[in-house]
């Protein structure tokens, strides 16, 4: 069965440009014009993969990102024409996949676009881990226990969440503002001490020195991401 892509690009020229070269590789694309369509189809419809303008009209293409990334882990590609390095790691931090400046050409487009479907396939193959491991600390996603030296945690649910949510992205940081929508499923308001005080209290469980993590790792200046756990 054909992937079926999801193309939301305002300027009209384009967006026919990208949809015939993709239909052309026996994609099955759906071509919407401003955010609130795109919203609106992503919503009726399953799509294995988004290209997606950051400019369009009605919605911005960050809002509609959000509603991509609160519905699940569909991949996005970024198309646009903000291409500065802080722009690129603003979006990727909202959870975008891959950043495509434009101009470009479709031969690139179209790598891409096939990488993205491949490493998606690839992801939903994989059989879904439930224990992780880590020196004297397991951790079972099923029950939702953590044990320490044989001795059982208690967390509280965010905290529990905080620590399935980097468990279960193992390569990726997450800025205080993705975590926070994705573990309160609200928007952030630059509250940064809820989620300070959550990942102190979670390495104070799970820490063997609260002071130098080696579970919850700080990347300085942008967030968190997970250590080296052993399978």
């Amino acid at each position: 069965m054909a992937s079926k892509i999801l193309l939301i690009e305002d300027n009209v020229l384009i967006s026919k440009s990208i949809e015939q070269k993709l239909k052309d590789e026996m994609y099955n694309v759906k071509a919407v014009f401003n955010g609130q369509d795109a919203i609106d189809q992503f919503s009726k419809d399953n799509y294995d993969c988004v290209l997606l303008d950051l400019m369009l009209p009605k919605v911005s293409g960050e809002d509609v990102l959000k509603h991509i990334r609160s519905k699940g882990e569909t991949p996005v590609m970024i198309i646009s024409t903000k291409d500065t390095d802080v722009e690129k790691a603003i979006n990727l931090g909202l959870g975008a996949d891959d950043y495509l400046s434009k101009p470009f050409s479709m031969l690139e487009l179209l790598a891409r676009v096939k990488a993205l479907l491949r490493r998606s396939r690839q992801s939903e193959e994989k059989p879904k881990k439930n224990v992780y491991n880590f020196k004297d600390l397991s951790i079972n996603l099923s029950t939702y226990q953590v044990v320490k030296n044989g001795v059982v945690l208690e967390l509280t649910l965010k905290e529990f969440e905080i620590l399935r949510l980097l468990l279960t992205h193992p390569d990726q940081t997450f800025s205080k503002q993705e975590m926070y929508r994705k573990i309160w499923n609200e928007e952030y308001y630059f509250n940064d001490n809820v989620i300070n005080v959550h990942i102190r209290r979670l390495r104070k469980k799970i820490e063997n020195d609260p002071s130098n993590p080696e579970i919850v790792i700080t990347m300085w200046g942008f967030g968190y991401k997970l250590g080296q756990i052993e399978i």
